[in-house]
């Protein structure tokens, strides 16, 4: 007998379960393929643009033309991918890092990244709350997305808050917008500095600079590279060290969430109950395994590969989910926010490079 005449209730309870999810994740891994496949082509490698990025716009474009009439059988596959798939990608993202990152940056680059992560995310809330009216949603993952690690903070956070998929797009989209800028500006602000001789910057400066600044993590080798490998290998370390900071600016964001502050009452005005992201906890776990050196440098590039494949998954889906209506609805005030949060980075950046080495 022929079972794909079979009815789907009929078939074992994984079988029926896999059909489920088969369609869905076979699309989002579809657009994620042509993502990875058009970030590495010479025009957009050089402009900095990952293919997370490309990934969710995507899946924007083909969310809101042709999707609707696959949703009903690809629903619970972009399901799965939005949520499941992108947890396991942030834990893999713990490969990226070893602990010790931290001592070729130094003190004070851990210092400087601190003060960048800390004071743009609270920058933020300030201006997306009481400035811009912006709800807490959008605020906080325009915060994380600014202050972190662009996209992938984005990502990170959003279970956190229990964020909307507009909200999520929006948040991207000015990271993409002023990363994108950032690509280009500071190398160009580098040179003009040359040319003149405001300040005294050397490349190792600036690599550390841009590490604590710049949106992205392909948008840092990107505006590090434009200038000398010195400065991309430092501003990627910089980055990194970052990066690591993620784990514990959520388990914090978590703790807020608990107490029953503004961003947990955004649904109901109810507090809620401390909800610990385990995910970030294995992140941690899995640099720290990396910074033990047994794993082979072939699994950890595997699992990197794998890690980028999943990230990229969970964006076309999140693409695939998000109307554009909703994201026009928020309006121009998310991008004046993250203009603002992009200018603070600059300049306030710039100083804290500048003040807290001599202060160590």
């Amino acid at each position: 007998m022929n079972t794909t005449s079979l009815p789907r209730s009929s078939l074992p309870g994984w079988l029926r379960h896999l059909t489920e999810l088969a369609p869905g994740l076979l699309l989002a891994g579809a657009i994620a393929a042509a993502a990875t496949w058009g970030a590495r082509q010479p025009l957009l490698a050089g402009s900095g643009l990952s293919a997370l990025t490309l990934a969710i716009c995507i899946g924007l474009v083909i969310g809101n033309t042709v999707y609707p009439r696959l949703a009903p059988s690809c629903h619970a596959g972009v399901g799965l991918a939005k949520q499941r798939l992108l947890r396991a990608g942030i834990v893999l993202y713990g490969l990226r890092l070893t602990f010790q990152d931290i001592g070729h940056v130094g003190m004070a680059g851990v210092v400087v990244d601190a003060l960048v992560l800390g004071s743009t995310f609270l920058l933020a809330q300030w201006l997306g709350r009481r400035v811009f009216g912006l709800d807490a949603r959008t605020t906080v993952l325009i915060g994380a997305g600014s202050s972190i690690c662009g996209a992938a903070a984005v990502l990170a956070t959003e279970p956190v808050i229990k964020g909307r998929a507009e909200d999520v797009a929006v948040a991207v989209a000015t990271v993409v917008v002023f990363g994108t800028v950032g690509t280009f500006l500071y190398p160009a602000l580098f040179h003009w500095n040359a040319a003149h001789g405001w300040l005294d910057m050397s490349p190792a400066q600036y690599g550390l600079y841009v590490g604590s600044t710049v949106h992205e993590v392909a948008q840092v080798v990107a505006a590090g590279e434009a200038i000398a490998p010195e400065a991309a290998d430092v501003a990627v370390i910089s980055k990194m060290v970052r990066v690591m900071m993620l784990a514990p600016f959520l388990l914090l964001l978590s703790m807020a969430v608990g107490r029953g502050n503004r961003i947990s009452q955004v649904s109901d005005g109810q507090p809620r109950r401390i909800t610990i992201p385990w995910f970030a906890l294995g992140f941690v776990a899995m640099a720290g395994v990396n910074s033990l050196g047994v794993l082979p440098a072939a699994v950890v590039q595997v699992g990197v590969q794998l890690d980028n494949a999943l990230l990229a998954v969970a964006m076309a889906a999140l693409g695939l989910t998000t109307h554009v209506r909703a994201v026009r609805a928020a309006g121009t005030k998310p991008l004046l926010l993250a203009a603002l949060l992009f200018a603070w980075l600059l300049v306030a950046g710039l100083l804290f490079n500048r003040w807290v080495p001599g202060l160590l």
